[in-house]
């Protein structure tokens, strides 16, 4: 039995977003091809996804100076709590489905956030002589990518930067099996946009099979 991490960030659903019905349809086509395997859904707009800031590194630092936990104060010890967590629930996952919009030639802040969250060495990589080594040397993940412009290739390509920062993160992490599924043209071809999104769907529930 495999593990499925399905994380989404958009703030609306599969009836408004491109690539949450993507998704979703990716994800249910996934669960009847492998019922015995566990889903785990995480939309990063409902959940408390803790920002690196002040409270972080001061809990980090009085933790690497020696302190105890219980030496932390309470923001410390719930972010810095919450963060190991993430990271736990990252690294036990065997597979990783990320979902996201296209904004401003990356994704949400929302997933920014989460990825620094999951990005801690001696869990998801570490550190050697010869640089940094990924960890996570036996998983896969996939990135679904609602584009409302055509990034493929052309022109635009050089600016999207969302599908290759997570590429590049996973990676990082030495996961060998990095795919991408995409969506795109459908606000540059509105009379098309239908159509776009059914073959999206369609190539979605292909790939869910063998994922």
């Amino acid at each position: 039995m495999a593990q499925v991490l399905y994380i989404t960030a958009h703030p609306h659903d599969d009836t408004v977003s491109y690539s949450m019905a993507v998704g979703k349809a990716f994800i249910d086509e996934y669960r009847e091809a492998n019922p015995e395997d566990e889903v785990i859904y995480l939309d990063l707009y409902k959940e408390d996804i803790p920002e690196i800031d002040a409270d972080v590194f001061s809990g980090w630092g009085k933790l690497r100076s020696g302190s105890s936990f219980d030496d932390l104060s309470e923001e410390e010890k719930r972010k810095v709590r919450r963060l190991s967590d993430l990271t736990d629930q990252f690294v036990a996952a065997d597979k990783y489905v990320f979902v996201t919009p296209l904004w401003n030639f990356s994704f949400p802040p929302v997933m920014k956030a989460y990825i620094d969250s999951v990005c801690t060495a001696g869990k998801t990589f570490k550190y050697t002589e010869k640089g940094p080594i990924g960890l996570l040397t036996d998983k896969k993940a996939l990135h679904i990518q609602a584009r409302g412009g055509i990034y493929s290739e052309g022109p635009a390509a050089a600016m999207e930067m969302g599908h290759r920062y997570i590429g590049t993160i996973m990676q990082f992490f030495g996961v060998p099996s990095f795919q991408g599924l995409f969506v795109e043209g459908h606000n540059q071809f509105p009379d098309k946009a239908q159509q776009i999104k059914q073959d999206a769907i369609d190539r979605a529930k292909d790939v869910a099979k063998s994922f």
